[in-house]
């Protein structure tokens, strides 16, 4: 026979306990304690739940310093880009240099109309003539630096089927009396930019086809360098808008620079569009601090914007800058590392009064295209790759969710208040903000999810061309921060 007997009594924690007595035949007692179901319930998953959270919390603490901490680190607002003044050397009469016609500013010469570029016409030395044929005066004359004058500045425009956007871009360049030389490198349009360009006035440089491991843009750039005969070579987006004085501003900056990128306004009318271009914006400043701090970065975290490019011809030559850089899908950061790695100084500066770009006309041309660039996949290493997107969905993308779902951290917060003081700043970046900058922060979650998509899935097609996998100096080739390879002198030549 066994007997139980019920107890009650409270275990060493405090809690509430029943202990049942079984009394066996031998007369020996055992003891079972059990614990109430409320309290095993609470006491298993606060360790786990708690855990977790003060994990995320610990993380979104660091990324909240890093943030904090680049944003401290470029506290100064980016240099500016201004047009210099006019200068009127003695003896020269009404601001006239070197025989063109009109002032020269800080020391740019004033073009002649005859020393631009033209479509077939032969004015242009080394595209549709030769130094010789022009006979040496005449380019002098025009501004060059043989015997003292002045640098000759060459601008350089790769157009791919861009018959709508080029016009403006092309008149506002001829307009300017700095420039000597237009060429557009038509990089096998389909469409009516050669006829456009020609039209216009410039040099059509038939592009060639693309060669094995090249993409697009740098073999035009390539073939446009070396028809270019300028000093100074400045390379153009036909989606910019250049104002009258950005060319003499960034000729006088290569005074201080071995390259020039220059930062323009963005044109963003819709309120989605501008809303979610600004949330792509707000990416770089959270990953690379504001650019144009004190100290210039690491050639690694070098950042540059190759809607506009400015150096000197013959430099950039001998480092077979485009060459080097012929696999990458952002060509234009690529570039300033290898050539800060070089020991070259580049400087990012803010032409916003003298350059605007309109690059999308929709909130899903602005979702696909800065998708392809703005992860920098193939110029950063994975460890930097996925810091740099922590850093996004932590500060970033967690305090949005949250604050959508009602129930924000005071972390999360302060986060917020810092993602609004950077929304009004951000709004100097175009040319018209509207309520869709500071509405941009609503957008931070799809944004980190389009980054981190990008980052995983890289474009294998753009402007209609398709990059394959494991070509040499191809787009994966390239990838996982690979370093830009050495000069290649003999590369498609």
């Amino acid at each position: 026979m066994m007997a139980t007997t019920p107890a009650r009594g409270t275990d060493p924690a405090g809690r509430t306990t029943t202990a049942k007595g079984t009394t066996t035949a031998r007369g020996t007692t055992t003891a079972r304690r059990t614990t109430t179901a409320p309290a095993v319930r609470r006491a298993g998953r606060r360790p786990r739940g708690g855990a977790a959270a003060r994990m995320l919390a610990a993380a979104q603490a660091v990324a909240a310093v890093v943030v904090l901490a680049r944003l401290a680190r470029g506290r100064r607002r980016l240099p500016p880009l201004t047009a210099p003044a006019p200068e009127r050397p003695p003896g020269t009469g009404d601001g006239a240099t070197g025989g063109g016609g009109g002032a020269a500013p800080d020391g740019v010469a004033g073009a002649s109309p005859e020393g631009r570029g033209r479509a077939g016409g032969g004015e242009s030395p080394g595209v549709g003539g030769s130094p010789e044929s022009s006979g040496p005066a005449a380019w002098i004359g025009r501004g060059g630096t043989q015997g003292g004058g002045s640098p000759e500045i060459s601008v350089v425009i790769p157009a791919r089927d861009e018959e709508r956007r080029l016009g403006p871009c092309l008149r506002a360049v001829l307009a300017d009396p700095a420039v000597t030389e237009v060429i557009v490198v038509d990089d096998e349009s389909s469409d009516g930019t050669a006829r456009l360009a020609a039209g216009c006035g410039a040099t059509v440089v038939r592009g060639r086809p693309l060669p094995e491991g090249w993409v697009g843009k740098q073999w035009a750039l390539h073939q446009g360098l070396r028809e270019a005969r300028g000093e100074i070579v400045v390379t153009l987006d036909a989606d910019t808008r250049p104002r009258p004085g950005l060319f003499g501003a960034l000729a006088a900056a290569l005074g201080h620079h071995d390259l020039v990128s220059a930062g323009p306004r963005f044109v963003c009318d819709g309120l989605a569009e501008q809303a979610l271009h600004a949330s792509f914006l707000a990416t770089l400043v959270y990953r690379f601090g504001p650019i144009g701090p004190p100290a210039p970065p690491p050639p690694h975290r070098v950042v540059a914007n190759g809607q506009c490019l400015a150096f000197r011809r013959e430099a950039m030559r001998r480092a077979d800058g485009f060459a080097r850089v012929r696999g990458h899908m952002t060509d234009d950061v690529a570039l300033a590392r290898a050539l800060a790695a070089d020991g070259w100084r580049v400087g990012f500066l803010d032409a916003g009064g003298l350059l605007e770009v309109d690059m999308h006309e929709s909130a899903a041309e602005v979702w696909r295209e800065w998708g392809r660039s703005l992860p920098l996949r193939d110029v950063t290493r994975p460890a930097w790759q996925a810091a740099d997107l922590a850093v996004v969905w932590l500060a970033a993308a967690l305090p949005a969710l949250r604050l959508a779902a009602g129930r924000p951290t005071r972390l999360d917060l302060a986060l917020l208040a810092v993602r609004v003081l950077l929304a009004t700043a951000l709004r100097r970046s175009y040319t018209r903000p509207g309520a869709g900058v500071m509405l941009s922060l609503l957008l931070d979650p799809a944004t980190a999810v389009r980054l981190t998509q990008a980052t995983l899935r890289p474009v294998r097609i753009w402007r209609s061309r398709a990059y394959g996998l494991g070509r040499p100096g191809c787009a994966d080739a390239v990838t996982c921060g690979a370093r830009p390879g050495p000069p290649d002198r003999n590369a498609a030549r």
